[in-house]
């Protein structure tokens, strides 16, 4: 066995492949936010966004191009010259900037453009050699390899090469291949194609089949030396490659896989709650590593194991990924002092502006609740944000039962103005939203609503999430109260917000995604 671990670069594209997920666009301060986590975390590659796809995005990318203190910060481009002359633009500022441009091989893929092989692969040289001539790290993909002709493939990585790309990233687009295909592939690339030797080879897998950390560690024995992933597993369709799943496989099974990332592995779990948050995409239950039940046992003959010994059903610790060791709560009586200090335990760090508004809403719950956990405490962590409130809850009071429709009166605070509205409706929910309708008119249709328990107990904290779309724009907010059908109002009004300032910054109409990825025409 390799006695020297190989490193494998960590690539995170949360904030451009994970935020195409339909509803999961983040604001401005959010992906700053995620980008300086990731940053902070040692991820080496930040795909910050697609600067073309909109003055948003390019805003995004161009300032945490600046902000970047460590990583390599990259942005995405079309196989087209104003594409790559954009995201020159948005990157160049970085300590460390990357253009990665791309385009689809496969044959399904090149009757978008309708270009031919040839046409196709003068398009790639001519591309990816602009793209050098401004940045002496360029990344190129061609989209739907693994439904390339092996001949075709191997023809435009080697012109990739050639005109002065230095990591080739091999993306399973849709999902389609398996692990030994996987590793097979990057391994004969790196064996047939003149010069694969001198650059890194990269992985980008789907998970349409499951096989995502399964496909992208097999490439990773084939040759591949970095990893495309992001946190959660968020992505298109079934979702991208978990960071989370490949570093700490990487960790755990080191006796097999001998290789090494330098992902802070504790400041996992931090970071994926913060990305499930600004999402609005809970993270499943049993999702491996950061899911609520990884680290749970349940079974009488598991929990004696523990007991006796933890290694009998852990093979890691869930200090490893930033879980506290334990869940003792804070109580009515706990000062300010040893909130931040619970903060600090959960990998949370705070100013002083946001410590004052999470301790009072702290002490509020207090006063509800026999005890706060670490998940209550983390849940009014996430419940803060930097929206323009146009929109604010004043009083909610609802009525409903089984012998009638639910009414809800409901009182808001619109531009500083109160006013009041009362509605009936099948439900204290449905009676809630059309009352907030009813005090302010607006077309936006409800995505998602979702509800979960943040603890245990009739007390518990309910998360609610709510996504809106209206003329293109998609908004979701979050919220979090031991009455669902507060939560669930202020989830409302939350995303009604967002596409207020939305609106106000782009107009009606503009999407942050409207440009498509498939269009090279």
């Amino acid at each position: 066995m390799t006695s020297k671990k190989d490193r494998v670069l960590i690539f995170d594209t949360t904030l451009r492949d994970g935020e195409q997920s339909p509803g999961a666009t983040m604001t401005h301060s959010e992906k700053l936010e995620i980008a300086e986590l990731l940053d902070d975390m040692g991820v080496d590659i930040i795909e910050a966004g697609f600067p073309i796809a909109s003055e948003g995005d390019f805003r995004a990318v161009s300032e945490i191009a600046e902000r970047s203190k460590n990583a390599v910060i990259c942005g995405l481009a079309r196989a087209q010259l104003p594409d790559i002359d954009r995201c020159w633009e948005a990157v160049k500022h970085a300590e460390k900037p990357r253009i990665h441009t791309f385009i689809g091989t496969s044959p399904l893929h090149r009757a978008i453009p309708n270009l031919t092989m040839d046409e196709m692969a003068d398009r790639i040289h001519e591309t990816v050699t602009h793209a050098r001539n401004l940045c002496d790290n360029v990344q190129w993909s061609p989209m739907d390899a693994t439904r390339t002709e092996w001949d075709y493939l191997c023809r435009v990585v080697e012109i990739a090469i050639k005109a002065g790309a230095s990591t080739i990233n091999i993306p399973d687009t849709v999902g389609y291949t398996a692990p030994r295909e996987s590793a097979d592939l990057i391994r004969r690339l790196i064996e047939t194609v003149p010069g694969a030797d001198e650059v890194v080879f990269a992985t980008h897998c789907h998970n349409d089949l499951g096989m995502a950390t399964a496909n992208a560690l097999a490439a990773v024995e084939g040759g591949a030396r970095q990893i495309e992933c992001t946190i959660n597993g968020l992505g298109e369709r079934a979702g991208n490659t978990a960071l989370e799943e490949v570093v700490m496989a990487l960790k755990v099974r080191g006796d097999i896989m001998p290789f090494e990332t330098r992902i802070d592995t504790r400041k996992i779990m931090h970071i994926s709650r913060r990305v499930s948050t600004v999402s609005g995409f809970p993270v499943q239950f049993n999702k491996a590593i950061v899911g609520k039940n990884a680290f749970a046992h349940e079974s009488g003959i598991h929990q004696d194991g523990m007991l006796k010994n933890a290694e009998t059903f852990e093979i890691m610790r869930p200090e490893d990924v930033g879980i506290a060791g334990t869940s003792l709560p804070l109580g009515k009586h706990s000062g300010r002092a040893a909130l931040r200090a619970k903060l600090k335990d959960l990998g949370v760090e705070v100013g002083d502006n946001q410590l004052k508004d999470i301790f009072v809403r702290f002490k509020e719950l207090a006063d509800r609740k026999k005890e706060v956990f670490d998940d209550d405490i983390l849940a009014l962590v996430s419940a803060t944000g930097d929206e323009a409130d146009h929109l604010q809850l004043v009083n909610l009071r609802v009525a409903c039962g089984t012998g009638g429709p639910a009414e809800a009166e409901l009182e808001m605070e619109i531009d500083g103005k109160e006013v009041s509205a009362t509605e009936t409706g099948d439900g204290p929910v449905d009676a809630s939203f059309k009352a907030v309708r009813a005090l302010h008119p607006n077309k936006a249709r409800l995505q998602l609503y979702q509800v979960h328990a943040v603890t245990e107990g009739t007390d518990a904290q309910a998360t609610v999430s709510v996504r809106l779309e209206e003329d293109g724009m998609i908004a979701t907010g979050q919220s979090a109260d031991t009455d669902t059908v507060v939560a669930s109002v202020k989830a409302y009004i939350q995303a009604l917000n967002r596409l207020l300032v939305r609106r106000s910054k782009v107009g009606p109409g503009a999407d942050a995604k409207e440009i498509s990825y498939k269009e090279f025409g």
